[in-house]
């Protein structure tokens, strides 16, 4: 055995020991914001309104939030996304009419200023949702722009004579839209949210502005809601290039002017498409995407208990980004979000499933984001709102700081809930907390090269990232039976560093119970 073979190893005894350790919801803050060895990359998206409330109005709000950081800060996540926090009208907020202010019911910027404090005192980092490609219809600008001599006029973009008022959007409802003083704009999601024209220069300062003033009060980045409509607003501009290279310009633009007031701003942005080919422009432009293919092909292996060639893919798919963002890029995998059906309902309730896509999602290198509830299991289909649903903290749904904005539409029970699951060390929570574990203890799960090992049967998915640091095999059994794997070429290791239980390696042969996960030296 080599010398740092041997400190390797010796290093991973020590991390599983530490890994036995989970913070439990009752233990102190002290216990719960223990250091750890590093940085997981893990990013968990809340949906303030709906996670914990403290004044007893029912909704969700900021002091929520910092009230739950050592929830937070217990599944070993480094950092949170906060939807949309601005005032709108809305519900969900993605339609702002005061992009430098707190929704007052979540809050105050004193209140939000405490929660950036108190989350960067734990080692979490806070990244706000910027929506940016439209403004609310109640939006000061908009009013003033429906009179064509008012400046803000030019800030949105109007229909000429000539243009298609049928036309469909890039999203798939009407583009245009009729204004009260009798004109048309242009909405690519709704007439309550008129887009923005970004030749304008005026607009373009100021949302470089915008995003100024956020990172001078402590945000570390921002998700770029709809970074591919900035340009891409008609259906026909889906696939045209100039729209493309419009959109990627723009970015390129706002980020390097928001690294002149913070050079570590983070972003990553939400390009909704299913081809990885639509999403190599972004990299470089922006720190990163969201990996939506990856999501789809993640939940269908799942469901299929197939590789439907996931390491094959990400492999060409890396690659492909590395060489467009000269080697610096991150990805952003997910298995759901708040426009998406939960993964547990997209999974018919089969924790077994729910446990392997976990599994998946967290043995990827990148930022993998996590949405409220998820490591619970918590169901949710659509329509939007049942999505997007309360926090379950307790048993019983009731107790301190239950957001009660909306019912529960779902049939989950008390053990889905933190109360229920919080000391299981069974639980489905337990294995968000201990896989992300893995993520701070082995460095090449976070930021490793992944390279796709061929595997001749179907429902076995092997890969091995390596980093400056360390060198890993990891090797998922899909099914539900018992698989062997054998250590060959390419994959070739020598002991099991990390698993999720009951695999056996001897002889060359790795057996895998089913749905099992190892990480291997």
């Amino acid at each position: 055995m080599s010398k740092f073979r041997a400190v390797l190893r010796s290093f991973a005894m020590c991390a599983a020991l530490a890994l036995l350790s989970i913070p439990s919801f009752a233990q102190d803050n002290a216990a719960v914001t223990k250091p750890v060895a590093q940085a997981s990359g893990v990013y968990y998206e809340i949906f303030v309104r709906a996670f914990d409330d403290t004044n007893g109005d029912g909704i969700g709000d900021l002091n929520g939030v910092t009230a739950k950081l050592d929830y937070i800060k217990s599944l070993g996540v480094s950092g949170i996304w906060l939807m949309p926090i601005n005032p709108s009208p809305s519900y969900h907020g993605y339609d702002i009419t005061d992009y430098e202010g707190i929704n007052p019911q979540y809050g105050t910027l004193k209140d939000f200023k405490k929660l950036l404090d108190e989350a960067h005192k734990r080692g979490i980092k806070v990244v706000m949702d910027m929506v940016i490609n439209h403004t609310s219809d109640q939006h000061p600008w908009f009013k003033a722009a429906l009179n064509p001599k008012d400046p803000h006029h030019d800030w949105y973009l109007w229909a000429k004579p000539g243009t298609d008022l049928t036309a469909i959007s890039a999203v798939g409802g009407p583009a245009w839209h009729r204004a009260s003083n009798g004109a048309y704009y242009e909405g690519t999601f709704t007439g309550a949210m008129p887009d923005l024209n970004y030749d304008n220069l005026a607009v373009r300062k100021e949302m470089v502005d915008v995003g100024r003033f956020w990172l001078r009060l402590g945000v570390d980045g921002f998700r770029l809601d709809a970074a591919q409509h900035i340009y891409d607003d008609l259906r026909t501009d889906m696939s045209d290039p100039i729209a493309l290279q419009k959109n990627v310009r723009w970015w390129a633009e706002y980020r390097h002017a928001l690294e002149k007031t913070n050079p570590r701003v983070w972003l990553v942005g939400e390009v909704a498409r299913q081809n990885p080919d639509d999403l190599t422009p972004y990299m470089g432009p922006l720190n990163t995407v969201f990996n939506f293919p990856l999501a789809t092909q993640l939940i269908e292996s799942v469901e299929q208990e197939r590789n439907l060639g996931i390491g094959r893919g990400l492999a060409f798919t890396y690659a492909a980004y590395r060489q467009h963002a000269n080697g610096e890029f991150d990805d952003a995998p997910f298995l759901s979000n708040h426009d998406q059906e939960r993964v547990m309902s997209q999974l018919d309730d089969n924790l077994a499933h729910m446990r392997l896509a976990a599994a998946l999602l967290l043995t990827l290198p990148g930022h993998p984001f996590i949405y409220y509830g998820e490591e619970l299991g918590m169901q949710g289909t659509k329509p939007d709102e049942d999505i997007r649903e309360p926090m379950r903290w307790y048993r019983n749904g009731k107790g301190p700081g239950t957001a009660s904005w909306k019912d529960w539409s779902t049939t989950d029970d008390a053990s889905i809930s933190v109360e229920a699951q919080d000391s299981d060390p069974a639980s489905l929570l337990n294995l968000y907390r201990r896989l992300i574990g893995w993520r701070q203890q082995v460095s090449a799960l976070r930021d490793g090269v992944l390279q796709n090992v061929p595997v001749v049967d179907p429902h076995m998915l092997a890969y091995t990232l390596q980093d400056t640091q360390s060198r890993v095999l990891v090797v998922h059994n899909l099914s539900r039976k018992a698989r062997v794997f054998e250590l060959a070429g390419d994959a070739h290791a020598s002991s099991v560093l990390l698993q999720t239980g009951g695999a056996v390696l001897a002889n060359g042969k790795l057996t895998l119970p089913a749905f099992a996960t190892v990480v291997l030296l």
